[in-house]
């Protein structure tokens, strides 16, 4: 059995997509679990995500002011402020703030 070894993922690395005005980068995604974070500008809503039929998804807000509607409710976080997203539940992200806002993802088991 090999060691498994730890992996530095730069910033210019990660995978960058577009979802609407959402600028999303994913540094990880393997079977058991993915990482990355979404980007909004003052005013931004993103795409709606479907929702993860098989994971759980959990939000941190590491700059800015977010709401995150999931159909039935709205969430409003603030730099330092976590979301747990259960699974199958679609969702957005607005930026309801003066700044840009930066939230970081991730879900468990990957797909």
């Amino acid at each position: 059995m090999s060691n498994p070894k730890a992996t530095i993922i730069r910033e210019l690395e990660a995978r960058t997509f577009m979802e609407g005005p959402e600028l999303c980068r994913e540094y990880v995604k393997t079977p058991k679990m993915w990482l990355g974070t979404s980007t909004l500008q003052p005013g931004q809503r993103g795409a709606i995500d479907p929702g993860h039929a098989v994971s759980e998804e959990t939000f941190f807000c590491c700059q800015g002011h977010v709401l995150i509607y999931d159909e039935n409710h709205y969430y409003e976080l603030y730099a330092g402020d976590a979301l747990f997203i259960p699974e199958g539940v679609p969702h957005t992200l607005i930026n309801i703030g003066d700044e840009t806002a930066v939230m970081v993802w991730a879900g468990a088991p990957g797909a």
